[in-house]
């Protein structure tokens, strides 16, 4: 299952956000997506997950937790 994550700090690091979600499951997949002109983080992420049940546990935990003081979201993405 792929999720979307977003409201993310600026400064969360694919690899933080992989332990984080790793915490519930499996993860084959952790994508920030950044800003083509400065390399920054824009704040969203894909993670994918291939057993739903963890993915719907790692979203069920995570979506409006908060996360180096931000308060993130976690769905389905689309």
């Amino acid at each position: 299952m792929k999720l979307l994550a977003r409201n993310l700090a600026r400064t969360t690091t694919e690899h933080q956000l992989r332990q984080l979600f790793s915490e519930y499951g499996d993860v084959t997949e952790c994508t920030l997506v950044l800003d083509q002109e400065t390399g920054e983080s824009k704040g969203f992420a894909f993670v994918t997950m291939p057993d739903d049940a963890q993915a719907n546990a790692a979203m069920a935990a995570l979506n409006l937790a908060s996360v180096a003081k931000s308060k993130i979201r976690v769905k389905i993405a689309n």
